[in-house]
């Protein structure tokens, strides 16, 4: 009796029931915040099972985020308490296997295994956070006792006129600290108990769950079919003007929409095609984006074009698709205009502008990667990376380009390092989303402008003095074509005829 005697007592003081409310507040919040997810394999997927961040909310629904979308909370389930679970999905896997598992589990499969992995998962996660929420606090406990015992030497000090001995105030107080501190392990340990105990039972409506659209409802929407059916080609191209061949010639049977999206006679989908002996599809449209081009209409050149993934849906199984976005996005042609005007375009204000940018179009191309994952014939896609336009070390006085008109500082070393590492940057997000649908990535052979021509063919790109700075030049689409030729194969040379 005397020890809970003793436990009543310290639960009344001011100080731990302070201390008791921000231990747990402290080491659920550390719970929560700092227990990393835990990876699994469900639904034939690589899920990351965790917590969301805290709130001061008293219910919310469990969440899914997924790359691409911001986050998808779970209809009709609301769980009450702090500790929610949220699952973290990577893009979808593009195997067979995962394929069916993303609509519906493979026949013959359980789906309580994949919701077993993910309810093991959450268990592992609790385990770890449960420690988390342990060490914070006993380290709260033990800084508020080390605090506990300064003062109280110094009231000692004053009332008496004389130090005390730390020895004899630190026993006096260790029962003090020992009581307060099992008290606030214990109410902190409890609380989490019942947070696991809601979002346990708050949970219970996933098991019904047989897929991911059951956990998350119909989320992506993908561009509908657009225009006539296309048969007899091999291929497709989409993206924008460095495909289409902005400055190119235009074919004499050019469509209002061909002239509007200024696709001429070399390019890409022309040069490969010609390499590859069959028809090649171009889609490629000047100006284009992933949000107004590819999966939504585009207005240019005074007409609408369908967007390119609804036309690339009507074509009768490609056997490949090669896509080349990204500057548009970025506004590229803004940020380097900036860097030619600007003195020094190393700014905070534009880095801040350019991650932005960036992250809004991580976001849109995973979409794109989604719309091409589930084409139906199951083409080989290729994505083209962007090139480097200079040379980080090209100079103003032997580069006309670098040193850009009069009327501007034009780009010094600096600033071209910084704009080839943005474009780095761009590739980055380029290849990483690619290759975890699968997909093939082609870098372009361009020799950047100022830099003399490998093979004596003349520049592979356009410079200020021509009608489109940047943009391939016929040399450079037909540099282009060789790595996509490369990865999608030449057609089997025909046997020769008999005689």
């Amino acid at each position: 009796m005397g020890r809970l005697g003793g436990f009543g007592r310290e639960l009344r003081s001011p100080v731990t029931l302070l201390l008791v409310v921000a231990c747990t507040v402290a080491g659920v919040w550390a719970a929560l915040a700092l227990t990393p997810d835990q990876d699994v394999e469900a639904f034939g997927q690589r899920i990351s099972v965790g917590a969301q961040p805290p709130t001061a909310t008293v219910s919310g629904p469990p969440r899914i985020v997924q790359v691409g979308n911001t986050s998808l909370d779970v209809p009709d389930v609301t769980i009450y308490g702090p500790l929610r679970p949220q699952l973290s999905i990577g893009p979808v896997q593009r195997s067979e296997t995962a394929g069916a598992a993303v609509e519906s589990l493979a026949e013959g499969r359980s789906p309580a295994d994949a919701l077993s992995a993910i309810v093991t998962g959450f268990e592992e996660w609790f385990g770890k956070a449960t420690l988390i929420l342990v060490a914070v606090v006993l380290g709260v406990c033990g800084l508020v006792g080390s605090l506990r015992v300064l003062a109280t030497l110094r009231s000692t000090a004053r009332r008496s006129g004389a130090g005390a001995r730390a020895a004899v105030i630190a026993r006096r107080l260790s029962a003090k600290l020992t009581r307060s501190t099992v008290a606030a392990l214990a109410v902190a340990l409890v609380v989490w108990g019942a947070s696991g105990a809601l979002a346990v039972a708050g949970a219970q409506g996933l098991r019904d769950a047989r897929s991911l659209t059951d956990l998350t409802g119909a989320h992506h929407v993908t561009p509908s079919p657009v225009g006539p059916t296309v048969s007899g080609v091999r291929g497709v191209v989409i993206g924008d003007s460095r495909v289409a061949r902005l400055g190119g010639p235009l074919p004499p049977d050019a469509s209002p929409e061909d002239v509007a999206c200024a696709r001429s006679t070399d390019s890409l989908a022309r040069q490969v095609g010609a390499a590859v002996g069959d028809e090649v599809l171009n889609l490629a449209c000047s100006g284009a984006r992933i949000t107004t081009g590819l999966r939504a209409p585009q207005q240019t050149g005074g007409i609408a074009v369908p967007p390119q993934i609804g036309r690339l849906k009507q074509v009768e199984d490609p056997s490949f698709v090669v896509v080349a976005v990204g500057p548009n996005d970025l506004n590229w042609t803004d940020l380097i205009g900036y860097c030619y005007a600007a003195t020094d375009c190393a700014d905070n204000f534009t880095a801040g502008e350019f991650r932005y940018r960036l992250a809004a179009f991580d976001r849109d191309y995973a979409d794109l990667l989604a719309d091409l994952a589930t084409l139906p014939s199951r083409p080989r896609v290729v994505v083209m990376t962007s090139y480097d336009v200079l040379r980080p070390d090209a100079r103003q006085d032997r580069c006309p380009t670098a040193r850009g008109p009069l009327q501007y500082p034009g780009l010094t070393p600096e600033e071209i390092a910084l704009l080839s590492g943005r474009n780095a940057e761009l590739n980055g997000v380029l290849t990483t989303g690619a290759q975890r649908y699968g997909f093939d990535v082609v870098t372009p052979p361009l020799t950047p402008l100022c830099e003399p021509s490998p093979d004596g063919l003349g520049p592979d790109l356009q410079s200020l003095a021509d009608p489109h700075p940047f943009h391939p030049t016929g040399i450079g689409e037909l540099r282009l074509a060789i790595p996509v030729v490369d990865r999608i194969g030449l057609p089997p040379a025909a046997a020769p005829p008999p005689g």
